[in-house]
């Protein structure tokens, strides 16, 4: 039974636990990562697309922004539809601050270029993954690895497995609470081999429902439509699908650009957050610990944000200060429900209600009014700005 020693065991090879090891390896702090995946799933999943300020800061300053600066969108706001209406939101006008389109997959990448020449020790396609002794000084990740059971023996023990992962369900029941929130819309999203139609994010308000128009490259273009979270993606043909794009992205003398759709799919939409990111010495970080509806751009974003968060008290820990690490949970969270009502405003103010018609027609036109006040008072867009951008670590 093969056995390590190191100080900080990462589960998970997502984003988050790739980082937090680059980030505790610039450091000088080492650490093992073990995912249930294989490298090849890791790097095919496609998730969020849109990086704040700080996050392109942070990126950059941990050696991995060399493609982010060449291959990166840099935006300067967002429209705002709504009526047949376009209006930009200029943040960096605002505010000075901008946002990058780079899609997950390219953060993942970079960072599994990063670790792989540096020679990180990453287990993937590990199985029967278990965290052991989380309330002892001496906690252990173990699992079974090419036919073998491993052993990590570490200082401090992170999840980065996501909502589904083991980490949160290690935690007994009785020590923690989830706050949870499931939305009565969901997002049909799409691939295309086609120029973006548009030079900033487009975010969407029509009578049928939500639209919204992103982008990952110069030649391949991310749109979006709210559908019930009930429909099966089977209904819905591409021809379907630009039909409805068409309609609720259309304005005068405007044309939505059309390709040939390579994915397609269905999400649901929810907020989710844990009680507590800190369990002994287990601690929390992105979707393991908080989920966000994709409308704010906060998902991967919050990840970050908890990896800088960590990293810096894991740094100060082996420099012999502790209390940025005793005070990780409840300075993430703070910070989270903070990100958790800006996602909650953005997603309540773009989608139209699934209620009777005389409570959708009301609703509507109560958001219709709202985004009139965001894209005509300076004030309201800049609160808009500050929060899209990113919270300030």
């Amino acid at each position: 039974m093969p056995h390590e020693n190191t100080r900080v065991a990462i589960i998970g090879a997502g984003p988050a636990g790739l980082l937090l090891g680059w980030a505790l390896r610039d450091a000088g702090i080492d650490s093992i990562v073990v995912e249930n995946r294989s490298q090849e799933y890791v790097l095919s999943r496609i998730r969020a697309g849109v990086l704040e300020h700080g996050s392109v800061e942070t990126l950059t300053r941990l050696g991995l922004g060399d493609r982010l600066a060449s291959e990166g969108l840099q935006h300067d706001g967002i429209f705002l539809q709504y009526a047949g209406e376009r209006h930009n939101v200029n943040f960096n006008e605002l505010i000075g601050r901008t946002v990058t389109v780079y899609g997950q997959q390219q953060v993942v990448k970079d960072l599994v270029t990063a670790h792989t020449d540096a020679g990180s020790t990453i287990y993937y396609e590990a199985s029967e993954v278990a965290a052991l002794g989380l309330t002892t000084k001496n906690p252990s990740v173990t699992f079974v690895h090419d036919g073998e059971t491993h052993t990590i023996n570490a200082d401090f023990v992170v999840g980065a497995d996501g909502f589904h992962g083991i980490c949160r369900a290690s935690i007994p029941a009785d020590e923690i609470t989830l706050f949870d929130r499931s939305y009565p819309y969901a997002w049909l999203g799409i691939l295309a081999d086609v120029a973006p139609s548009s030079d900033e994010l487009i975010y969407s308000l029509h009578e049928d429902g939500f639209a919204m128009l992103s982008m990952r490259s110069p030649v391949v273009s991310r749109l979006y439509l709210q559908v019930d979270p009930a429909d099966d993606i089977k209904n819905w043909s591409d021809k379907r699908i630009w039909e409805a794009l068409h309609t609720r992205l259309g304005t005068p003398g405007w044309t939505l650009n059309e390709g040939p759709i390579t994915d397609k799919s269905i999400t649901p939409m929810r907020s989710f957050v844990a009680s507590r990111l800190a369990y002994g010495n287990l601690f929390l970080v992105g979707d393991a610990g908080h989920i966000v509806p994709p409308t704010g751009a906060k998902g991967l974003n919050s990840a970050i944000s908890d990896v800088t968060q960590l990293a810096s008290a894991l740094t100060a820990f082996y420099a012999n200060d502790e209390t940025l690490l005793a005070g990780y949970s409840d300075t993430a969270l703070a910070r989270q429900w903070r990100v958790q009502q800006f996602s909650r405003w953005m997603t309540e103010m773009l989608h139209t209600s699934p209620g009777d018609l005389q409570s959708g027609a009301f609703d509507y036109r109560s958001q219709l009014g709202q985004l009139d006040y965001v894209t005509h008072s300076p004030l309201a867009q800049r609160m808009l700005a500050e929060q899209y951008t990113g919270l300030l670590l």
